[in-house]
């Protein structure tokens, strides 16, 4: 079993920054792929980004490659995504996840097993 708690969400203006955390407890940290996916309102999750085990491999969504970069601290048992250059199509619930046995960076969500609650992040143009 393994809880993730996610931090970092607010109100921000378009073309400004965030930096949300998500804290993992329970089972090694280090030996999952991690994942951050987002859900509009009215709208299907969908994928932002992962990070390999090790830190060394990162995968992106086009959507946000360029202005969002995800890094972890496995002495810390923590992932962050660094928000940049934000816009109002930004707006959503963002959830951090740990991968599946076997799981890549290439994963889908439904390979994705245990789920934070979610850190809501607002845009306003």
């Amino acid at each position: 079993q393994v809880s993730l708690v996610e931090s970092g969400g607010g109100l921000v203006q378009a073309g400004g920054s965030l930096r949300l955390a998500c804290a993992a407890s329970g089972r090694t940290f280090s030996n999952y792929v991690m994942g951050w996916f987002r859900q509009a309102p009215g709208k299907e999750r969908e994928f932002v980004a992962a990070i390999s085990t090790s830190g060394s491999s990162t995968y992106y969504a086009k959507s946000v490659k360029g202005r969002f970069t995800i890094a972890r601290d496995n002495a810390k048992n923590t992932v962050y995504l660094q928000m940049n250059s934000l816009e109002p199509e930004d707006t959503a619930d963002y959830y951090c996840a740990t991968g599946g046995a076997g799981c890549s960076i290439f994963c889908t969500s439904r390979q994705y097993t245990y789920w934070g609650q979610g850190t809501q992040v607002t845009v306003s143009s």
